[in-house]
């Protein structure tokens, strides 16, 4: 049982808020030192349980077909206090993995894969024969795309800094990965989750996503590798024109040309920066037409009567694109825009069965900002200036009137991306994963046995 808020001793994270006539009144967390919040975050609000429920596949005892050894063989890695690195951290089960956060309390955690034995007895096996071999066996497939990745065509915001008018980007990646996966691959079970800074990452975790080999999953990675990053300047772009592969034609048509000309030609008034005028000229292999705009640029004049900003961008867009429509030159329209609002992946981090990725719920140690769930039915509601900071979760709770109830995250704010999680991802999880151990179950009782 928590004690109650009125009770507490600040630590030196928190500063005691005062009445008007000077009496201490309830602790509260500055936004300060992330790390000195960590152990109230891990041991009142980190969702260990539902974790476990994802993490453990079932493989939790209530199914007999379960393993009970599964969830020990999940490699966990602990960043520390001082970037210490400890790796191959296992645990039997959610409560052990629960009095380890509280104890280490780690500045990150990062999930690896799921090995052949345990990862903390990996030494015991070294001398073993090929059946005992530390190897990974099976790992959810990852995607992780960073906002700093798209620079080179964003006004608003540089390095680490995200905001409203530069999400539509991730909102389209979120869109073309996930219409992509579910509709090219057959997935179903996909977690996406804000990184807590400046990116999103994606969890496929199907039985079969799983089991992918390195190989496959590159095969998968490239699949969505249109863009290809910039070589001396030009970004490189591969795909077909104008009969796109149907990846590309779907994305295009439903997602980036109506995301262009709606939020990212207004909002990064990419047509009145010098930086984004000279990006979209450099991708223009006619002269002739790169020289007229620039100079009519150059007079900040207003282009067919609209000079307010944003609206004057796509103004000069609709020109530009005209002239190019009649100098037979439509494939570079594509290029602009799919050069511009295409996902940018860190494809490095999708290959290997055994990369590291950041645990979703992790506070990120810069911003504060817990690692919440994104609902990718609607990512462009999503706003990364509205992700609770712990200090913030931590202060709700202090402020909860049912101060006799044990506290956790159901009395503050992180419901509501607990909720996304729940309904968008471990619900349905379950549901599929309920029904691959049964179907395993089955096909055990059905394999013929010898008599003796």
């Amino acid at each position: 049982m928590a004690p109650a808020a009125s009770t507490r001793v600040p630590s030196s994270a928190e500063a005691m808020e005062r009445d008007e006539v000077g009496r201490t009144t309830t602790p509260k967390f500055d936004e300060g030192c992330v790390q000195d919040l960590m152990k109230s975050y891990y041991s009142l609000l980190f969702p260990w349980k539902e974790m476990y429920r994802w993490l453990s596949y079932g493989n939790d005892g209530k199914l007999p077909q379960a393993d009970p050894n599964y969830f020990r063989k999940r490699e966990f890695c602990f960043t520390l206090d001082g970037d210490i690195f400890v790796r191959y951290q296992s645990f039997g089960n959610g409560e052990e993995l629960f009095k380890a956060l509280k104890e280490k309390v780690p500045a990150k955690i990062d999930l690896g894969p799921v090995y052949s034995v345990d990862p903390q007895k990996r030494s015991s096996y070294a001398s073993s024969g090929p059946q005992k071999a530390f190897t990974p066996i099976e790992r959810e497939l990852v995607f992780d795309i960073d906002m700093t990745d798209y620079d080179d065509v964003r006004a608003c915001c540089d390095q680490a800094s995200i905001c409203a008018k530069c999400w539509p980007l991730m909102t389209a990646a979120i869109k073309i990965l996930d219409t992509g996966l579910r509709e090219d691959f057959g997935f179903r079970n996909l977690l996406w989750v804000f990184s807590g800074r400046r990116g999103i990452h994606c969890w496929v975790c199907d039985q079969r996503a799983r089991n992918l080999s390195d190989e496959q999953r590159s095969a998968v990675a490239n699949y969505f590798a249109v863009y290809k990053g910039v070589e001396a300047g030009k970004t490189k772009l591969d795909f077909t024109y104008p009969n796109m592969h149907p990846l590309v034609d779907r994305s295009y048509k439903q997602v980036l040309l109506p995301m262009w000309k709606e939020n990212v030609l207004p909002q990064q008034r990419v047509l009145e920066t010098q930086k984004l005028q000279e990006k979209v000229l450099s991708m223009i292999p006619d002269e002739e037409i790169c020289r007229k705009h620039r100079e009519q640029w150059a007079q900040n004049r207003p282009c067919n009567g609209v000079s307010e900003p944003g609206a004057l961008s796509v103004a000069r867009w609709e020109k530009l694109a005209g002239d190019l429509a009649r100098a037979n030159k439509r494939r570079i329209i594509a290029d602009i825009i799919v050069g511009f609002t295409y996902p940018r992946l860190d494809i490095d981090v999708s290959k290997k069965m055994n990369h590291l990725l950041k645990a979703p719920f992790c506070v990120h140690p810069k911003t504060g900002k817990v690692c919440v769930p994104i609902d990718p039915k609607s990512p462009e509601d999503f706003d990364p200036d509205a992700v609770p900071t712990v200090a913030q979760l931590l202060n709700e709770i202090n402020r909860c009137e049912k101060s006799d109830q044990p506290a956790s995250w159901h009395q503050t704010s992180m419901k509501e991306w607990m909720d996304i999680y729940l309904a968008t991802f471990l619900e349905g999880l379950q549901e599929d994963v309920k029904a691959d151990l049964q179907k395993k179950g089955r096909q055990t009782a059905e394999m013929p046995r010898a008599d003796w």
